[in-house]
């Protein structure tokens, strides 16, 4: 505990507040907070599902369209003029959905693209009835693979 030594008077008040009790209080408060909020805090009990890379099965029938960093789009490898853009897209994804059984669609983008060319492939494809979409990544080399660039 802090004290006061000397002064001209005994008897006479201290000026100062002593903020020594304060700050001991202050750690223990601290301290039962620390301890007490991890057991108050509650979650639901959840099973989360776990993911797992699987190699994609390339079938004949399955379509790719790609977008570059530009946002061109692509179908199987050929660029879709871009005097028809969205409508030629999306003319192509109706003629698809008919078919029986529907192929997937795949969509692979550039890393660099910016996510409005991609998000105008989701919707395209959601409005020609198109059911199986998918996104084509490179899978995660790891720490070793960051190493070796």
């Amino acid at each position: 505990m802090a004290m006061s030594v000397g002064g001209s008077e005994e008897g006479a008040m201290m000026a100062e507040i002593n903020t020594t009790p304060l700050v001991d209080v202050m750690l223990v408060l601290l301290i039962i907070f620390l301890i007490t909020v991890p057991v108050i805090t509650k979650t639901i009990n959840l099973q989360l599902p776990h993911a797992v890379n699987i190699p994609t099965e390339t079938k004949p029938e399955n379509i790719t369209i790609a977008v570059d960093a530009n946002g061109r789009y692509y179908w199987n490898d050929r660029e879709v003029p871009a005097s028809g853009g969205q409508d030629a897209l999306l003319e192509r994804l109706k003629t698809i959905a008919v078919m029986k059984p529907q192929p997937e669609v795949h969509v692979r983008a550039d890393k660099n693209v910016r996510y409005e060319y991609v998000g105008r492939v989701v919707v395209l494809t959601q409005r020609a009835g198109i059911l199986k979409v998918g996104f084509i990544t490179e899978p995660d080399r790891g720490i070793r693979g960051m190493r070796a660039r």
